[in-house]
């Protein structure tokens, strides 16, 4: 039975493996920062203390969480001649993966819910998007990221692996684990496609109509309520398409390719979190305000001590 998995990696060139460490490391720091950053700044600015910075502060820590399952240990084996994980913390990877990717999916959809809200019946925002809803919203995330997860574990958990243990990637994922196992995994295979491809694809089309309909009703709407609405969405929009386009690709694309494969995980895992507080501080305005504040505020206690 193999008790030990051997990742592939991204690269066999020593120099290349320096040059990714270097930025990945970056990225990685990137994504600690900017994220943290934008919890902090929420919690401490009453000024954001609404429904959407509520829900923007929830994505930003999955968003740290989900890379942090595998971009340290990516990050550490680019100096490892063995790229080695233990079958245990293999599916503990593929546990948390899913975990925070299934919160993440449903933090997006009620972000969006939050917009349609928002700009379609204003005058029902206060009574509907109340601190209990927002409360029991970010818990249903993390409680469907669970279910999922689980659901996930249940494919992998009780295949025998008697074979290749070597995952050609830099983490474990289902796809890539079930391939290695001592049976027939077609129906395992196609089970995974209905579990997380469908549900992802579902996830993704029900966002674009809900923003196709409040795109819709800003167009009817003069342009000088309508700009901070739309550049809101703008950043709403981006952040839907780089986040479900390559789930898309990973778990419901019946005709994988390794190499772009590779490159999806990579953008999933890693450069994703990373664009998420750029686009969401670049694009709005009250958090760069905020953030000035903040600021300030940490200069001037800096000053007093």
């Amino acid at each position: 039975m193999v008790t030990e998995f051997i990742f592939l990696g991204l690269s066999n060139s020593q120099e290349l493996q320096i040059f990714l460490f270097v930025f990945f490391f970056v990225f990685y720091a990137g994504i600690v920062f900017g994220n943290l950053l934008i919890v902090l700044t929420v919690a401490s600015d009453s000024h954001l203390h609404s429904p959407m910075y509520f829900l923007l502060a929830n994505l930003s820590l999955l968003d740290l969480c989900l890379s942090s399952v595998t971009a340290p240990k990516m990050i550490l084996d680019f100096f490892s001649k063995r790229k080695v994980i233990s079958f245990k913390g293999c599916l503990a990877q593929i546990f948390l993966l899913h975990f925070f990717g299934g919160g993440e999916m449903v933090t997006l959809i009620a972000m969006a819910f939050d917009r349609y809200i928002a700009i379609c019946k204003p005058l029902h925002y206060t009574t509907i998007m109340c601190g209990n809803v927002c409360v029991g919203i970010v818990t249903a995330a993390w409680g469907v990221g669970f279910l999922h997860s689980v659901s996930q574990l249940a494919f992998a958990v009780n295949l025998p692996f008697c074979g290749p243990n070597e995952v050609d990637s830099f983490y474990c994922d289902l796809p890539r684990v079930i391939k290695l196992a001592c049976t027939d995994t077609h129906q395992l295979d196609i089970m995974v496609i209905a579990n997380s491809g469908v549900l992802t694809v579902c996830s993704f089309v029900l966002l674009i109509m809900s923003y196709t309909i409040i795109l819709v009703t800003i167009q009817r709407r003069p342009a000088d309520r309508s700009s901070k609405a739309l550049s809101t969405l703008t950043a709403h929009i981006t952040v839907v398409v780089l986040f479900f386009g390559p789930c898309v690709f990973i778990y419901a694309w019946p005709f994988p390719i390794e190499s772009f494969d590779k490159f999806l995980a990579v953008f999933y895992s890693v450069v994703t979190p990373l664009l998420n507080p750029i686009i969401y501080t670049l694009r709005n305005k009250d958090m760069k305000v905020a953030m000035r504040r903040l600021r300030k505020c940490n200069m001037n206690c800096r000053l007093k001590s």
